[in-house]
């Protein structure tokens, strides 16, 4: 049995698994599937031609501990999905976050609340957005990435498997911490290879490439390979690897 609020408004062609529940004042376009065991939370929008698989969660609202660093209770607005995505099985998406067209969001990933991503990117399985980023178009976010909270991805990236951010030096000791918080920057064309890890504030310039298993504490400029612990330039990266010559 499912429970489709008679406040929701769902296009022509939409199919509904079981135990579907889609609550108030969401739309949905035309031509989706919607899996077993979906809910979609209030006031979430859905373009057309949407798949959303099995046990997935649309629109949450978050949870705040007593100690999050996180305060703001005001009441954010709706999830957003654009036209032709494909959002995978046991995937959460928060409220406040908006998905761009053709994006594909694969299984058991989570994207927190105050998140946008761009057009025709991969969220790849397992893979963590948390608050307040911003991930662009064309972009390849490969399993079990961890995108630290305020962090922004620029269009083109790849992030390889396993990579994790951090946006905290002072790893949770002392109130001085909340005045520091900042997320990694990655620019247009930047690349990171498998289980590198970035420190917090950091930044990729454009066509920076991160080799696999580095620990990045100083800034990477444009077109250089960084390696090592701590990461160091190696080369700049062959010209026809940039992004202008693909």
């Amino acid at each position: 049995m499912n429970y489709i609020s008679e406040k929701s408004k769902l296009g022509v062609n939409v199919s509904l698994g079981h135990f579907v529940v889609i609550k108030d004042d969401v739309t949905i376009g035309e031509n989706c599937l919607i899996g077993n065991n979906v809910v979609i939370h209030e006031g979430t929008v859905i373009g057309n031609s949407v798949r959303i698989d099995d046990n997935t969660v649309i629109g949450k609202q978050p949870m705040r501990a007593v100690n999050s660093i996180f305060k703001d209770e005001k009441k954010l607005p709706s999830a957003k999905i654009n036209d032709n995505c494909l959002i995978g099985a046991g995937v959460i998406i928060y409220c406040g976050c908006e998905i761009g067209k053709n994006t594909l969001v694969a299984d058991l990933s989570t994207i927190r609340e105050n998140v946008t991503i761009g057009e025709k990117t991969i969220i790849g399985r397992g893979v963590a957005v948390e608050n307040f980023c911003k991930v662009g178009s064309n972009c390849k976010l490969e399993t079990n990435v961890y995108l630290t909270a305020y962090s922004e991805v620029e269009d083109n990236v790849f992030i390889a498997p396993g990579v994790v951010t951090s946006n905290d030096n002072f790893a949770g000791r002392t109130k001085e911490r909340f005045n520091h918080f900042k997320g990694v920057t990655v620019k247009k064309g930047g690349r990171i290879g498998a289980q590198a890890t970035i420190l917090p504030g950091k930044i990729i310039h454009e066509d920076g490439f991160v080799a696999a298993g580095s620990v990045v504490t100083k800034d990477v400029e444009s077109a250089v390979i960084a390696v090592g612990n701590p990461a160091k330039v190696l080369r700049n990266v062959p010209e026809n690897q940039l992004l202008k010559n693909q």
